[in-house]
């Protein structure tokens, strides 16, 4: 293929702490509301941290049936009903004609852990015989993906990634891979997770990874405060339609943005603990990606914190930003949050409305410019 594909943004969907749908949650960021509160999925009272951002008011039969439901785990739930807002948001229409073009890549970092919980809870109790049948097909985490072809007749790519909190962005990032290279001409892409549970929370209080400022759960989770001591572990997903341009062009979509460039890289470095030269290194390769120039070096490693303060900086046409002091701690899901706050952000600003547009006309003409580019988080993929 002689010339890449351009890869742009037709849908979004969304369920998270702070609105089980796009337009919900948009409100309360923007006006300032947390999703972070007391944990209700279990007794904590035991537990060091008692606080997370938890999906609230969540219907799962707006999405399939009761039957079907019981059959899986949460994370599923959450990635199908935001999968589906996002199609439906994107207008696009699955037929016979398309649906071999079509793909899913939806990934999760821990998968179905509460439904492992409790059958482990059933087999010490009651024996091997009440271990359930959908235990497997409703955990693990590339059921996400095959849940939605099947429901749906999606006969495209059909994959899950699992990279720990940049699972999603990897999701996004391989699938516009995907429509650039012609495998795909729409992909369902993004990331959901559901691990507020016994051994969820549990295991990261003990890795000494979460908040603990139980008695004030609106503002435990502040990321760049020097005051920081610890994430909030949360829940949700985040799904975007990836679709290439001209394929919106023909059926008039809506664009909200586009991907116009994704890297990726690696710290070689600690399992938890991040080193800079990663996350500088993933930003470069983004900028390379969209064809952009960067200020620094290819090849040039440093640890000094002003070197990657000047890749994000240098560029006076990139926003960056952060809402993950309000849902956060959604491992797979908190990046795709953030990367559909993003998008919303950029296309609010260019039709100067606090909410969500009907987005561009796939015909506009500013989409050819080049001003729709945007950095962290979607130009980062260190795996965290």
């Amino acid at each position: 293929m002689s010339e890449r594909r351009r890869v742009v943004v037709t849908g979004l969907g969304v369920i998270s702490p702070v609105g089980n749908d796009v337009p919900t949650a948009w409100g309360n960021l923007i006006a300032g509301r947390s999703g972070i509160g007391p944990i209700t999925r279990f007794d904590a009272k035991d537990f060091r941290v008692q606080i997370a951002g938890e999906v609230r008011d969540f219907n799962v039969e707006s999405c399939m049936p009761a039957k079907e439901a019981r059959r899986m785990d949460a994370f599923i739930h959450f990635g199908i009903a935001a999968a589906l807002e996002a199609i439906r948001d994107s207008g696009l229409e699955i037929t016979d004609a398309n649906r071999e073009m079509i793909g899913c890549m939806v990934g999760s970092g821990i998968g179905g852990l509460p439904m492992i919980e409790d059958n482990h809870s059933e087999f010490m109790n009651r024996g091997p015989r009440r271990i359930s049948p959908f235990m497997i097909p409703g955990a693990i985490i590339n059921m996400v993906s095959g849940n939605l072809s099947i429901m749906l007749g999606l006969k495209g790519p059909n994959m899950a990634i699992v990279t720990a909190c940049t699972t999603g962005l990897h999701c996004i990032g391989s699938a516009g891979r995907l429509i650039e290279h012609g495998d795909a001409d729409v992909m369902v892409a993004g990331g959901t997770e559901s691990t507020v549970c016994p051994l969820g929370v549990g295991g990261f209080a003990s890795m000494q990874a979460l908040s603990v400022r139980n008695d004030d759960p609106a503002t435990a989770s502040r990321p760049f405060d020097r005051d920081r001591d610890g994430f909030v572990l949360g829940e949700g997903a985040g799904i975007l339609v990836l679709e290439e341009l001209e394929h919106a062009r023909r059926r008039g979509a809506k664009v909200y943005a586009e991907l116009a460039g994704f890297g990726m890289s690696a710290d070689a470095y600690h399992m938890t603990a991040p080193d800079v030269d990663g996350p500088r290194r993933s930003m470069l390769n983004a900028l390379r990606s969209a064809r952009l120039n960067a200020t620094t070096p290819p090849g040039r490693s440093s640890s000094k914190p002003s070197r990657a303060a000047r890749v994000s900086s240098s560029r006076s046409g990139v926003s960056r930003g952060a809402a993950t002091s309000l849902v956060r701690g959604t491992i797979t899901a908190a990046a795709l949050s953030s990367l559909i706050w993003t998008t919303l952000a950029i296309s609010c600003s260019s039709s100067s409305s606090s909410m969500p547009p009907r987005a561009l006309s796939a015909t506009n003409s500013s989409i050819s410019s080049g001003e729709w580019t945007w950095a962290w988080p979607l130009l980062g993929g260190t795996p965290s």
